[in-house]
């Protein structure tokens, strides 16, 4: 008999991250952000909620957006999430895209982004490898279709580690 994970190391829950700054932490679920923007799997004007399912994955997701003197400057939050039932977690495998450049930094295309909204509109979340981080995953999800299907587990302070962001 093998003896299940601790919790801060998953446990037997599927557990999902993300930072946000701290004005948006109460707000963590809106998608707001890629309603407005867009981002790498949804056009602009869909509420999709990107997370990771590490929480450095989460830090690294931001990162490369916003950058780490961001993250040292302004006071953040790192929000977990507990998926009720990973059965709802639609799998997007790296061979089962239509591009494989849709995995490589860069702008995302619409035809990509017209792919995760597809994904988005036929599953409550559906979890795609990260291009930040190739070994990792993240999970997306749109709030309204997902709703009753997720569970916050909890919000916490976030402090970056000063080393990464050292003065010139």
């Amino acid at each position: 008999m093998t003896a299940p994970l601790p919790g801060p190391l998953g446990g037997t829950d599927l557990i999902a991250w993300r930072l946000d700054a701290r004005q948006f932490a109460t707000s963590w679920d809106s998608g707001e952000g890629a309603y407005r923007f867009g981002g790498r799997w949804s056009r602009a004007g869909t509420r999709a909620v990107y997370c990771a399912l590490d929480a450095s994955t989460s830090i690294l997701e931001v990162a490369v957006h916003r950058g780490f003197k961001r993250m040292d400057t302004v006071p953040h939050v790192l929000t977990s999430l507990r998926v009720l039932d990973p059965g709802d977690v639609h799998v997007v495998e790296a061979s089962s895209l239509p591009n494989a450049n849709w995995l490589h930094p860069g702008i995302p295309s619409v035809g990509q982004q017209a792919f995760g909204d597809a994904l988005l509109r036929a599953h409550p979340f559906v979890l795609v490898p990260s291009v930040v981080s190739t070994n990792s995953w993240n999970l997306v999800f749109v709030a309204a279709k997902a709703a009753g299907r997720y569970a916050l587990r909890s919000q916490e302070g976030f402090a970056l580690d000063t080393r990464l962001h050292l003065p010139q």
